[in-house]
């Protein structure tokens, strides 16, 4: 990469680091934090809490990504993180479960994900934009490792409401982050809204993959996150201490990780390792859903599942920038960001009706199947595409 581009990906990374912390920081104790307020108690609400957020996102990604293609990426992006602040102040507020929701769906309006991820590409050479998307995607799967660890040892200090303070007070420096670190785009993205190129983007049968694995990744994350933190604190952890699990787990996850992700890379291996992966996302969910109340066996099946997590979340952003058409990039990431936070929406709600009305292994099922039908689907995806000195080519990455 040039200077200017590793300042553009460092920069835009980072925003989209800082914004989902502030949707992944409460999922390890929200759950138990809702047993506290009005209404907590019903799995229900508290599967809308974790994931209303998703809801608003899948519906706006579209209509934000449109708009930065129409008015600028910076715009759209400022906008975007003050909604997300005010639904943060919102939500810290909040005296009972439903205004906990009300604030996370607010947050979720600020739906900038396809923005970044456009702006990324305005940026960025075609040669080193697989890097840049790629180096999105690792800055997610670590801002949720960090959620993790940090959201437990946090809680004790400042509670719920003050992490979301913090999220919010995050966002908005975020503002200054892409104001004083994020160059200016040379030009602004011209393209028609013509029927040809949203059939481009929405007909495409492995950008339709790659949209159903991050539905599927995201749907079975938040399903899983509605019976996790029980899960530890029948083993006998309270939930302070959450994050002395989730720390090796993650770092153990993220070491076995990097060699598939090197290994992603290669002529002839991208499909073999991504295929790979949603095969290690079936077994650790498999392992999860038979651990009980076996502690060894549950931390053996998070880091299976975290280290297919990882993986799948850092490889899809850059195999989506690939796949979409160049004239779409800002469309077609508006889709991916929607039906990925789509993904998180039912996957929450589902996750929370399942667990209130027919228990946890409702929930582990619901995710297996998900899963399994997202390895048939990726097993028949096409070879991915390369870029090579500038120009777009097919061929194994």
């Amino acid at each position: 990469m040039t200077p200017p581009e590793r300042r553009a990906t460092m920069g835009l990374a980072g925003i989209f680091g800082l914004r989902m912390l502030g949707m992944f920081i409460v999922l390890p104790v929200l759950a138990l934090y809702a047993e506290t307020l009005p209404g907590g108690r019903d799995h229900t609400l508290v599967g809308l809490a974790l994931g209303a957020y998703g809801l608003t996102q899948a519906l706006l990604q579209i209509p934000f990504g449109w708009a930065s293609d129409r008015w600028g990426r910076k715009p759209v992006i400022v906008a975007g993180l003050v909604i997300f602040a005010l639904g943060s102040f919102i939500a810290a507020w909040a005296p009972t479960i439903v205004w906990t929701i009300v604030g996370r769906t607010v947050q979720g309006a600020g739906a900038i994900s396809a923005a970044v991820i456009a702006l990324t590409a305005d940026l960025t050479r075609d040669v080193v934009r697989s890097r840049a998307m790629a180096a999105i995607g690792m800055t997610i799967g670590a801002t949720f490792a960090l959620s993790l660890v940090v959201a437990p040892a946090l809680t004790p200090l400042i509670g719920v409401p003050g992490i979301f303070v913090m999220t919010g007070v995050l966002a908005l420096g975020a503002i200054a982050l892409l104001e004083f670190a994020v160059p200016d785009a040379d030009v602004r993205p011209a393209r028609a809204d013509t029927a040809a190129q949203w059939k481009s983007v929405l007909a495409d049968r492995d950008l339709l993959r790659l949209n159903y694995g991050i539905f599927a990744l995201h749907a079975a994350l938040m399903a899983l996150f509605v019976q996790v933190p029980f899960m530890l604190r029948d083993n006998g952890i309270a939930a302070s201490r959450h994050w002395l699990v989730y720390l090796p787990v993650l770092a153990a996850s993220v070491v076995l990780m990097l060699p598939a992700l090197w290994q992603a890379d290669r002529p002839g291996r991208g499909k073999r390792v991504f295929v790979g992966a949603v095969a290690v996302l079936f077994a650790g969910q498999a392992l999860l859903a038979t651990a009980g109340t076996s502690l060894p066996l549950t931390i053996a099946a998070l880091v299976v599942f975290f280290t297919a997590f990882n993986l799948l979340e850092a490889t899809l952003p850059s195999l989506v920038s690939k796949f979409a058409p160049p004239a779409v990039k800002g469309t077609a990431a508006g889709v991916y960001s929607s039906v990925q936070f789509l993904g998180t929406f039912v996957g929450a709600a589902a996750g929370g009706w399942l667990s209130q009305w027919h228990g946890a292994a409702a929930v582990f099922g619901f995710c297996l199947v998900l899963t399994a039908f997202w390895l048939a689907v990726s097993a028949t995806m096409s070879a991915t595409p390369a870029y090579n000195h500038g120009n777009y080519s097919m061929g194994e990455t």
